[in-house]
């Protein structure tokens, strides 16, 4: 069955779905609603003013409409309900008024004004409540779909779907008495009761755990089943490069390189996740393990996700190894096409060693002679596709991931349960503390004043605003308004520049090009700054409207401050939610500050839908679900080692290719 076939769903309508992530009738299935509301009948003579209130009655008079602004109106008319007259007001719902005649059963909910007797209306339904309380799905929407639409929808799917194919074990099935797949779904879209929506939601939960668990524990056996490549031992090498580093590698740094060296020695290939705190020396650790993949004669590519960051990187590695032999090329869109064939024959006959860049570094077209080692950021983690591919090459090279975003190790275990992970939770002696200060909006003038005497000293600075246009311009939160605003009151002493997502991507790298080399001096931007460039000059970011941020993004952001050894500073802005964001100015720790995220937001600001193996979640939540995640990959491991190997290569067909 396609989606054109649902009774009632035309090409527009297709089209629209398709805008929500929905191109079959499988995701419409799996569209789940993200609340219920509970619909019952509201006694109104004990309702009090202002209270939420649903009643079903009959309209009595003709409704009236009118119209303001632009395109917002106002529906006035009376409903009989309850032996009592209510007046009832909806906005922008003027199309329903042909449908509101006298006499009409409808369904009001809205706000009561006890004075007047009025209702403020937020949804008006057709019908009549019965007795028992009803549950409603309500879905995320998207212009041109209702929410009737959407449920219309599903429900004709429904009349002839086939039975969905259980992914949980028949055994594991009947051990925790689920229901069946198909008879949760329906469920989940159209409960009877609450204690039938939650069997639904958490057999639902727990199939998505489990796939996703099973599918991780796929990756680790195929990474132990895998040969790693042929490595010798080269300690005495990896000793003197450290000794002539010009600083002294924290506890937790050299713990890290000798895990990855024993990595690199064992017969197996090397998985690896670095999480430390921006600053905490991740990037050196990386070089130290090219270093030692050059030493048994295989290439290294290190991606990294812009192009500015990569000419950093690169410019930084060319100065750790200018006394070595270490060929190092920097491959960007900005080269010619003469220069990329340049490159690209440089990796096919082996004389570069290592190349830096972008993704496309393990694109089609590159072909590598020896690559050993791929190192990346968490935010470009391989999924099954970026495997395969170097897989269909005949690579197998051994796999370092670095993440600037530490996450608390119950929760990374669960996460990247693929993966061995290395925490560095100390920071390289000598670096000092980014000092960081909550204000409100009428503390502006403070604000200022310490921007000032930053400028003064020649530093830079970011100015974070959380939107790109379109603010409350009276409380200036966009990041053209602050512009204007930071011209009034540094435009003769400082250059300003503007930076947001919807920038083409050369117009983005100019800027931060031009704030890198100090002809820029306030660079006001949306959070496209959280990956940035290690600008050493920019010595104080300020936040506007710091409440609409996880404590995580936060950290990062602030963390664009303070690489050098320079007194640093962050400034917060917020009228709201000053406890939460207080936690900000007592710690600099990323694990501290993570966890306290992930109890307060859950999972997404920390992982946003980077899950491992191309894996998101639809209905799971790895906070609130985190008992039922373990479980599940308890699950998932004995499962695994009961299965015989024939089965298990069908599975991993399954998953993995």
């Amino acid at each position: 069955m396609e989606l054109k076939d649902i009774r009632g769903l035309g090409a527009k309508g297709i089209e629209k779905l398709a805008r929500l992530g929905i191109t079959s009738v499988y995701d419409l299935l799996s569209y789940y609603p993200y609340r219920y509301e509970i619909l019952q009948r509201t006694n109104m003579d004990i309702a009090k003013d202002q209270e939420k209130v649903v009643i079903d009655g009959i309209v009595e008079s003709l409704p009236r409409s009118f119209y303001f602004k632009r395109h917002m109106n106002r529906m006035s008319f009376r409903c009989q309900a309850q032996d009592r007259i209510f007046s009832v007001s909806i906005f922008n719902r003027s199309f329903l008024k042909q449908h509101l005649q006298i006499g009409t059963n409808i369904i009001v909910m809205g706000k009561y004004d006890q004075k007047h007797n009025t209702i403020t209306a937020s949804d008006i339904r057709f019908g009549v409540l019965s007795d028992a309380p009803e549950l409603v799905p309500i879905y995320h929407l998207t212009d041109g779909i209702t929410e009737k639409q959407l449920r219309q929808y599903i429900e004709n799917s429904f009349s002839s779907l086939p039975i969905l194919e259980d992914e949980i074990p028949i055994e594991i099935s009947r051990t925790y008495h689920f229901l069946s797949k198909s008879e949760s779904v329906r469920i989940v879209h159209k409960p009877k009761d609450m204690n039938e929506l939650k069997k639904a939601r958490m057999r639902l939960k727990y199939e998505e755990l489990f796939t996703y668990m099973l599918k991780l524990n796929l990756l680790k056996r195929e990474r132990k089943t895998e040969e790693g490549l042929k490595r010798t031992e080269h300690h005495s090498e990896l000793q003197a490069m450290i000794a002539s580093l010009p600083f002294q590698l924290t506890e937790d740094q050299e713990k890290c390189i000798f895990q990855i060296e024993r990595d690199f020695l064992s017969p197996h290939r090397m998985n690896r996740l670095i999480q430390g705190d921006v600053g905490s020396g991740k990037t050196i650790l990386s070089f130290l393990a090219i270093y030692l993949n050059y030493l048994d004669g295989y290439q290294s590519a290190f991606m990294a996700p812009t192009e500015i960051l990569a000419s950093q990187h690169y410019d930084n590695m060319k100065k750790q190894f200018q006394n070595t032999s270490i060929k190092i090329a920097k491959l960007t869109g900005k080269l010619t096409a003469k220069e990329k064939r340049e490159i690209y024959s440089g990796l096919e006959n082996g004389d570069i060693d290592v190349v830096i860049g972008t993704h496309a570094l393990i694109s089609e077209n590159v072909v590598y002679r020896n690559l050993g080692l791929v190192i990346t950021d968490e935010q470009h983690r391989f999924g099954v596709s970026q495997r395969a591919n170097l897989k269909n090459k005949g690579l197998h090279p051994d796999i370092l991931y670095m993440s600037a975003t530490p996450i608390p190790r119950t929760y990374a275990l669960t996460l990247y349960g693929d993966m061995d992970i290395s925490s560095i939770h100390t920071v390289p002696s000598g670096k000092k503390q980014i000092i960081t200060t909550l204000k409100k909006e009428t503390e502006m003038k403070d604000v200022l004043m310490a921007m000032y005497e930053e400028l003064k000293k020649h530093h830079q600075i970011y100015v974070v605003a959380p939107l790109i246009e379109g603010g409350d311009k009276e409380e200036n939160k966009d990041v053209y308004t602050l512009e204007q605003n930071m011209n009034k009151a540094f435009g003769k002493v400082a250059k300003m520049g503007v930076l947001h997502g919807k920038m083409k991507p050369e117009e983005k790298e100019a800027i931060m090009q031009q704030f890198q080399m100090n002809e820029i001096q306030i660079l006001i931007s949306t959070t496209v700054i959280e990956v940035g460039v290690d600008v050493k000059n920019a010595t104080m970011i300020v936040i506007f409207d710091a409440f609409r941020f996880g404590l995580a993004t936060l950290h990062q952001l602030r963390g664009r401050v303070g690489r050098n050894d320079v007194q640093s500073y962050a400034i917060l802005i917020s009228n709201h939610e000053t406890e939460r964001l207080s936690i900000l100015t007592h710690t600099n720790d990323g694990f501290k500050i993570s966890e306290e995220d992930f109890k307060l937001r859950g999972s997404g600001d920390l992982f946003g839908l980077r899950q491992s193996g191309d894996m998101i979640f639809r209905i799971a939540n790895l906070k609130q679900d985190l008992n039922i995640a373990l479980r599940a990959k308890e699950d998932s491991e004995r499962y695994l080692e009961q299965l015989p190997e024939d089965q298990i290569e069908q599975k991993s067909i399954c998953y993995l290719d």
